[in-house]
């Protein structure tokens, strides 16, 4: 399931994530606010913001692609780790 806001609300997105095997839930324009999709975005626009609490991740400088997603991995794993860490 790919938990989405209005903004790919397109035929285009919905058949591309269809066929890749997974169901989009994605909201529909012009409906009222309230669809319940704020429960499964808040989880991913949490991991945004800790991801940004990595500089390197939040200012792009770098310019070869391998990197930037060696410290997007980095940063996951330092986030994963300290939910771990965390826990009772």
């Amino acid at each position: 399931m790919v938990p989405a806001d209005r903004g790919y609300d397109h035929d285009e997105c919905r058949r591309l994530v269809r066929g890749l095997g997974v169901r989009p839930l994605i909201a529909r324009r012009g409906t009222e606010h309230g669809s319940g999709l704020g429960a499964q975005r808040r989880a991913v626009e949490r991991a945004f913001a800790h991801l940004h609490w990595v500089r390197r991740l939040r200012i792009r400088s770098e310019t070869r692609d391998d990197i930037h997603a060696a410290l997007l991995t980095l940063g996951c794993a330092l986030i994963c780790r300290r939910r771990l860490v965390s826990l009772p």
